[in-house]
């Protein structure tokens, strides 16, 4: 896996920097609200299973256009939660991107766990 560290982490962070200031819950609520907006994840899977159900298991433009909403929803969540727990988007990309090329080359990319 080829990828250079500081523009994965400066891609990331720019979108955070720009997405937190769309936050309009209160501090207190930092850790818990963005947390529990994570359940959108649902909504990509709603969407995904209406392809085979609506679509004939064809990913329409439309269907993938709303797809894609909903990823942008999830993106947004996890940028929030980052940021409340004071934490970079970027450096959790950054960590993730180093895990899976760990896995990569312990040939462990398949199979179940965490710390494979």
């Amino acid at each position: 896996m080829n990828f250079n560290p500081a523009d994965l982490i400066r891609g990331f962070d720019l979108y955070q920097a720009q997405s937190i200031t769309t936050i309009a819950y209160p501090d207190e609520q930092k850790i818990w609200y963005p947390a529990l907006g994570l359940g959108e994840a649902g909504e990509v899977q709603n969407k995904v299973k209406k392809i085979f159900r609506d679509d004939g298991g064809i990913l329409t433009p439309d269907r993938k256009l709303a797809i894609m909403k909903e990823m942008g929803g999830n993106l947004w969540y996890l940028a929030a939660l980052a940021h409340g727990m004071g934490e970079s988007l970027g450096q959790i990309a950054l960590m993730n991107m180093q895990e899976l090329q760990g896995r990569v080359e312990r040939g462990t990319l398949k199979g179940d766990g965490d710390d494979r």
